[in-house]
């Protein structure tokens, strides 16, 4: 039963490891660096498309 308990422990340990240290723990290593999402208001193309949408008439409408 002690052989098994260690076993786990040393898993754990190898994995906390891992995590900490392994490849991809530097951050930015090969990976692009994350954008903040753009809200719909502060987006330009949003707006353009919006925009544009507006202008459109639209097929129902007889004003």
């Amino acid at each position: 039963m002690i052989y098994v308990l260690a076993a786990i422990g040393a898993l754990t340990v190898v994995v906390l490891m891992w995590k900490a240290f392994g490849p991809q723990a530097s951050g930015a290593a090969g990976r692009r660096p994350r954008r903040a999402p753009i809200a719909p208001d502060d987006d330009p193309e949003f707006l353009r498309r919006l925009g544009e949408q507006q202008r459109k008439p639209r097929s129902g409408e007889d004003d």
